[in-house]
């Protein structure tokens, strides 16, 4: 793996076009959305850039793959192209290859177990957010774990086997 899997080769207008519009499913790039990339990529200054948007394009082709196990492939090649074969230059895809190849279980997780979702996850840091932005702060361990409880559902025999 080095860095001819890393860095793209500079694509030619009708390329760009065929990559998938993230804001639309399974919209194309404009006419002025293809010139903008093709004059961006044309300028050396942008390397980072463009590589960046191509690791970008092909986690988006994982993610959007018909067949989960070829997801789940194409992700796994490219944590271990990130996690190896980036060149010094190329600082936040060196950072983005360390993450991803840390939490490579739990991102890989998505392909394994279709239809899951982090949204109670999501929910209830969300209302200890709100919780901790309105009390201004807490003396009080047991009193902030009480509140806590509360505030995401209330409190639960089995958490606390007094109450019942």
């Amino acid at each position: 793996m080095g860095t001819a899997n890393i860095l793209p080769a500079r694509p030619t207008a009708s390329q760009v076009r065929r990559q998938p519009n993230p804001g639309q499913s399974p919209g194309l790039l404009t006419d002025k959305q293809v010139t903008r990339l093709s004059d961006l990529f044309a300028d050396d200054h942008h390397v980072q850039v463009e590589a960046t948007w191509g690791i970008y394009q092909r986690m988006i082709a994982a993610y959007r793959h018909e067949d989960r196990r070829r997801g789940h492939e194409l992700m796994a090649t490219l944590i271990t192209d990130l996690s190896t074969g980036v060149p010094k230059a190329l600082t936040e895809l060196i950072t983005l290859g360390r993450t991803l190849k840390k939490r490579a279980d739990d991102v890989l997780a998505y392909f394994n177990h279709p239809r899951t979702s982090n949204g109670p996850t999501e929910a209830l840091n969300g209302r200890l957010e709100h919780l901790r932005g309105s009390a201004l702060g807490f003396r009080n361990l047991t009193n902030y774990i009480a509140r806590s409880l509360l505030e995401t559902g209330g409190f639960r025999p089995q958490l606390h086997p007094r109450l019942g």
